[in-house]
């Protein structure tokens, strides 16, 4: 593999991951049309990931599925700290107020990583990044449409949505433990392990089987959330990160909203207003600035 793919596949599998999770909303719909609620999402959609993984793991890396019990700490951290409340916060922000606005506020998470990642990791904040992570937040503040007086906002659900971003970026910062000791399907295998676990007291398992019951096609949305926007781009994302920095990481998925207001465009036929295209373009060019070639400097 030459330098320059070594380069660019790691930022490519960030990108992708993003686009995954971009169009979890194709899922999301019918599944909350059934009845399921956000809680119940959160745990089919765990209880389809967390074997997935769990074979993967076995299958292919099993002598790697050794850890330390004194480990645990960071399978519980990208488990049951990030993975199980982020989806919750995220969930009950979409239900409580609009799409739009859930995904702005969860985007408040490079911010978090950002700061997490110069106290924990002394990482070095350039000039670059912070120009890119402004570009970023605009562009998702001009995505949701929220500049154009899109959607009212309370604020405990305001509250809940930020609280949705600094969970989703604790999975980053938790992530990056772990990937200093055990390889990227070991970590996504033991943090769905964890996620699963803490999501079963809390789902309403009689509910959701009956609600899944009733409509056995849904089995195959609940297949799709799983395997399409939770195994794949959590590997995805998980790989990248091993070779990225933390607070570059968060920028690059970014890429989500984008793909989110596209699929809604597209699929949904929502307006494609011109905030809306400068929104993409602040996001894109966002991207574009943190993986701009370095000049060298010549003496």
């Amino acid at each position: 593999m030459n330098k320059g793919f070594a380069r660019v596949f790691p930022i490519l599998s960030i990108l992708l991951s993003g686009v995954l999770w971009g169009v979890i909303s194709l899922f999301i719909r019918p599944l909350s049309a059934a009845g399921l609620s956000a809680m119940q999402i959160c745990f089919v959609r765990l209880l389809f990931a967390a074997p997935i993984f769990a074979i993967s793991a076995l299958a292919f890396t099993k002598e790697r599925m050794r850890v330390r019990l004194r480990d645990l700490w960071i399978f519980i951290g990208t488990g049951v700290v990030s993975v199980v409340l982020f989806n919750y916060f995220y969930f009950y922000t979409i239900i409580h107020s609009e799409a739009s606005v859930a995904v702005v506020l969860l985007y408040t998470s490079p911010i978090f990583v950002m700061i997490l990642s110069v106290l924990l990791f002394k990482e070095r904040i350039s000039p670059e990044k912070i120009i890119a992570l402004a570009m970023t937040f605009i562009g998702c503040l001009l995505v949701s449409g929220v500049t154009s007086g899109g959607g009212s906002l309370t604020p405990l659900v305001a509250l809940v949505g930020v609280m949705s971003g600094l969970f989703y970026a604790l999975y980053t910062i938790f992530g990056v433990f772990g990937l200093r000791r055990y390889e990227p399907l070991t970590v996504t295998a033991y943090t769905f392990l964890f996620a699963f676990l803490a999501s079963l007291p809390v789902s309403d398992l009689t509910g959701t089987f009956s609600i899944l019951s009733a409509t056995p096609t849904l089995w195959l949305w609940c297949a799709g959330i799983a395997l399409i926007s939770t195994v794949l781009p959590y590997f995805f994302y998980t790989w990248g990160l091993k070779k990225v920095e933390p607070s570059r990481a968060a920028i690059l998925v970014a890429v989500e909203p984008l793909v989110a207001c596209l699929l809604g465009i597209f699929a949904y036929g929502e307006g494609r207003d011109f905030p809306k295209i400068l929104g993409i373009v602040f996001v894109l060019g966002a991207i574009l600035l943190l993986n701009a070639p370095k000049k060298k400097s010549s003496l």
